[in-house]
């Protein structure tokens, strides 16, 4: 079963939308006929994908207060957000940095609520009803070795998630969270590639394998349609099984 969205007439922000599930999101948004604003750091692999999709490349750092605002000055509103900008850093508790803790902070959690900021204030202002999707992990939610400043940015960013939930509900915007495992976008092939590493991860999830970006993006897409229109709030593990051990 091919599952299909149709998006027409609607206007949605990517960011982190240069590779991977963001990157994945973008392409399937435009094929369901949506806007696609399509943000990202990487200005090469942006124009690729506006080439290839016809969506609108946006140069962003989500960490930047100033890019963000002066971004938004130039923007329309919008009717859906998917938060997708991530980045991550492996290391034991007892070293861990207050630099290292800081930069994934601010990407994955303030840059996140940033970003939602001013696309609320665009739905409120423009009183359009809409989605906002943040691209947690299952981090959020289960504890994982070496990844003490990744699980605590993805767990802020689902508190994040509720927070927006209770105080844009009044204005017929809901908000929700993904939450996938391991996801085998090309960065991820790389770091799981090592095989004892792989099989100890992979014996944790029940169906015995990591998550495709497609298999993220198609959630996701649920969450921003019509189809999820009660549902806002959620932390929606996209695992496998992982956090049902």
């Amino acid at each position: 079963m091919n599952t299909q969205f149709d998006f027409s007439g609607r206007s949605i922000l990517v960011t982190g939308a240069s590779s991977g599930i963001g990157r994945t999101t973008v392409e399937r948004l435009c094929a369901s006929g949506a806007k696609v604003v399509a943000a990202a750091r990487n200005v090469e692999a942006l124009a690729q994908l506006a080439g290839q999709t016809g969506c609108k490349p946006l140069a962003l750092d989500v960490s930047d207060e100033v890019a963000i605002a002066d971004a938004f000055a130039a923007l329309g509103p919008f009717d859906g957000l998917v938060n997708c900008a991530g980045v991550t850093g492996l290391a034991p508790a007892i070293d861990t940095t207050a630099e290292g803790f800081d930069r994934l902070m601010a990407v994955n959690a303030r840059g996140a609520a940033l970003v939602a900021r001013h696309v609320a204030r665009g739905m409120i202002d423009a009183k359009r009803a809409g989605s906002i999707v943040n691209v947690s992990s299952q981090a959020a939610l289960a504890a994982l070795d070496q990844h003490l400043a990744y699980c605590a940015s993805k767990a802020a960013l689902d508190a994040i998630t509720r927070v927006l939930c209770l105080e844009l509900g009044p204005y017929g915007i809901r908000v929700n969270s993904v939450n996938p495992t391991v996801t085998l976008t090309p960065m991820a092939v790389e770091a799981w590639s090592e095989p004892t590493k792989r099989a100890a991860a992979l014996e944790r999830i029940p169906l015995k394998r990591f998550a495709e970006p497609h298999e993220v993006a198609a959630p996701v897409m649920f969450l921003l349609s019509d189809a999820a229109s009660m549902i806002s709030g959620v932390a929606l593990p996209v695992d496998g099984g992982f956090l049902a051990q």
